[in-house]
């Protein structure tokens, strides 16, 4: 595992290799990118870079070697999920008094924090800057550098200031990285503070080559779907399950036939009544807004008059006749709706009942 290894965005990458070589990588950086760029992969790959014990030069740029002590307890937190389920289960089995102090971070090196939002509320909040503010501080011992990751950029007001405070006077051994989907989120006083790398989307021909070399179970025919639905990342189109996409789209369209035709709502109901609280069910909505996203940004080429960047190419007929229904102003007014339905969910507002509202708000 090296550098090597990363998908695409050669030039950020190599830009990166080469600060790391002459030991001028930034105190703080941000990583931007869409979901499944490889933000974290990148971050954690930075991470071992900077502590890594042999320091392989590799076409005369850092790298790091994947075997040592430091790159081996690092890489155990390369499954973000997994780590992250486990911490809060730890939290869960704590004592009610000892757990509402407890606040989520991720440790398997002890100069690697990685900070992800700390649920419920899936903010990341002044305990946790708290906690780094206190390990920074401490000069590394078995590392060359502190290194932080925060996985989000949904920053509470108050963890934000505190942030604010280290990035203005940080340590000259610490390495703050802050990965977003969107850097707008972070205060502009973070953003001028920090050297920002972006990572681009990829084309769809470079994501099918990929998926033609890792996902032989695919089909033609699939690859090339899902190399247009990942919307330009890599780590998504990898990890793509196109059987529970297909299952999110048939509910999706049927909610969007309702809404355009104004039909009997009996099927209607059915399907989002099955989209009900706790962990499983708020995977199952997410995807199914992630869905309606691409089959109304479909519509929008379709009404545009550029098929050509169609992402649901196998229902092509099903859209057409989709499109053929609706205005400009019918689809801007669907995404406005789902964006608050979105919001709706973060405040735990009843996801079948705003799923239902979504659709026959929108009846023509």
């Amino acid at each position: 595992m090296s550098f090597h290894n990363f998908h695409g965005n050669h030039e950020t990458v190599t830009r990166i290799r080469e600060m790391l070589a002459r030991d001028r990588f930034p105190h703080a950086v941000i990583i931007s990118g869409p979901e499944g760029a490889g933000r974290y992969t990148l971050a954690q790959m930075i991470a071992k870079a900077l502590e890594c014990l042999e320091q392989p030069n590799n076409d005369g740029l850092l790298d790091f070697c994947g075997r040592c002590s430091n790159c081996t307890r690092i890489a155990q937190s390369d499954d973000l999920e997994a780590r992250f389920a486990e911490a809060v289960e730890t939290r869960e089995a704590m004592r009610e008094a000892d757990k509402r102090d407890a606040r989520i971070l991720i440790q398997t090196h002890p100069e690697v924090i990685v900070v992800p939002p700390d649920p419920p509320q899936m903010l990341i909040k002044v305990g946790q800057i708290r906690l780094v503010i206190d390990s920074v501080f401490y000069k590394p011992v078995e590392g060359r550098r502190k290194v932080v990751i925060f996985t989000e950029s949904s920053f509470m007001k108050e963890a934000a200031n505190s942030l604010l405070k280290v990035l203005e006077e940080p340590p000259g051994y610490a390495s703050l990285i802050l990965l977003t989907t969107n850097p707008g989120e972070l205060l502009p006083t973070i953003r001028s503070r920090c050297v920002t790398f972006t990572l681009g989307a990829l084309p769809v021909g470079e994501l099918d080559e990929a998926l033609n070399a890792s996902r032989k179970d695919l089909k033609q025919s699939q690859r090339e779907l899902i190399a247009r639905l990942a919307n330009g990342a890599m780590g998504r189109a990898l990890s793509f399950k196109l059987e529970e996409y297909v299952e999110a789209r048939t509910s999706a369209l049927t909610m969007l036939r309702s809404a355009i035709t104004g039909s009997d709502h009996s099927e209607l109901f059915k399907i989002t009544e099955t989209y009900r609280a706790g962990a499983e069910g708020r995977d199952k909505t997410d995807q199914l807004l992630r869905t309606l996203y691409a089959l109304l940004e479909d519509l929008l080429m379709l009404k545009s008059g550029t098929p050509e960047l169609l992402r649901n190419t196998d229902i092509r007929g099903e859209l057409g006749r989709l499109a053929q229904s609706v205005d400009f102003d019918w689809i801007v007014t669907a995404s406005q709706r789902l964006a608050e339905v979105e919001r709706g969910m973060r405040r735990n507002l009843l996801r079948s009942l705003s799923l239902d509202a979504f659709t026959t708000s929108l009846e023509r």
